[in-house]
């Protein structure tokens, strides 16, 4: 028999948050995210998110023991604003038992339909800065610190509950070019120089700062046409700063300005941290933290995060200035290899980024929807 509990104490909330490190304890793709972090995301008095949403969180029991979670969300910016009667749910982890991922199910159900809304869709996060999707294709590879893993079984699953498929992601693993050629360089010239554009260059995080403003505005306007947006608030801003400011190396950020300063694009590209995740286990104090500057200067694979383009300046060979700028840091870092960001499958403009460089696609996911 299959009992479900709404979470409703910090020691609920831990449990909840530790229970895929039971799950996944004999895999060797998992990457666990920081517990510490996970439960000040989810803690309504942490996370500014919840100035515009609302969750409750369910664990599953078989026998006592824990055997599945779930969230559930209703965004009411993506309810109110862009009339989407859409509750949410994500941080949905199971056993291969069906009994369990129906009942943790049935609890989004009985949420959405007790907030008069149409369907259900998963799994996702609060915005489109979280995690989403379930994977499809690469379960063989780690998943990186901003996305999900799980088991097989899981599409199984959805698909047995009448689930249906709605947005899909893709990932790619690129492979570095040794050297770069001469018609790169030439052509990032022409478009710096005919658009009278600025390199931004940073020696410290806290640098970054300035523009990071500017860097969610531009992703609002880079990708407010695709079917995922919702767009992100002033006050979730600051958490995101904070949250990822530790993790990055100011060498890898390439930001680009106007003539009179204006931020028009940028990207953010990080080593990889998968495997010093892994060794940290979820763990943050001092010591374990040190695989995290490792990582930082020791690396042969980066992970591409996030790219933001001004409309103005799309389609108009910035890109290739952008890149020009990575691949030489690439190169003197030792970077061999760099792993996408997972990018809706229908947005082939940043897909087509690839085209021009050594690629497999390696990784996709998908969220499921259903009708209440």
């Amino acid at each position: 028999m299959i009992t479900i509990k709404e979470v409703s104490s910090k020691g609920d909330l831990t449990t909840f948050v530790k229970f895929p490190f039971e799950l996944y304890k004999d895999s060797p793709y998992y990457v666990p995210s920081i517990i510490k972090e996970e439960i000040d995301v989810l803690n309504p008095k942490k996370n500014p998110v919840f100035k515009n949403a609302v969750a409750k969180y369910y664990l599953a029991y078989k026998e006592d023991k824990v055997v599945g979670r779930i969230a559930a969300i209703i965004n009411w910016i993506e309810v109110n604003e862009q009339e989407k009667p859409k509750v949410r749910f994500g941080w949905f982890d199971f056993i291969d038992d069906l009994e369990v991922s129906k009942a943790l199910l049935d609890q989004v159900k009985a949420f959405g339909e007790a907030n008069q809304l149409q369907y259900m869709e998963g799994p996702v996060g609060f915005s489109n800065m979280d995690k989403a999707g379930i994977l499809i294709k690469g379960f063989e590879e780690l998943n990186t610190m901003i996305t999900w893993y799980n088991y097989p079984y899981y599409v199984e699953h959805m698909e047995a509950l009448g689930f249906e498929p709605a947005a899909t992601w893709v990932e790619y693993k690129i492979k570095v070019p040794s050297e770069i050629k001469e018609k790169v360089i030439k052509f990032s010239n022409i478009i710096k120089e005919k658009y009278e554009l600025k390199l931004l260059k940073f020696k410290k995080s806290k640098e970054l700062l300035k523009y990071a403003d500017d860097m969610f505005e531009l992703l609002n306007k880079t990708y407010s046409h695709l079917q995922t947006f919702v767009p992100i608030q002033p006050h979730q801003i600051e958490m995101y700063k904070k949250k990822y400011l530790p993790y990055l190396n100011p060498e890898y950020i390439v930001c680009i300005a106007d003539k009179n300063g204006k931020l028009i694009a940028f990207s953010i590209v990080m080593p990889s941290f998968s495997k010093a995740l892994k060794k940290m286990n979820g763990k943050i104090y001092p010591l374990r933290f040190l695989h995290i500057l490792k990582a930082q200067k020791r690396n042969d694979t980066a992970a591409f995060y996030l790219i933001g383009i001004d409309p103005t300046y799309q389609n108009k060979g910035v890109t290739a200035l952008i890149f020009k700028e990575m691949n030489q840091t690439f190169i003197r870092n030792g970077i061999e290899t760099v792993e996408t960001n997972p990018e809706l499958e229908e947005n082939k403009a940043i897909q087509a980024l690839w085209n021009g460089y050594e690629n497999e696609q390696h990784k996709k996911r998908r969220t499921f929807r259903k009708q209440l």
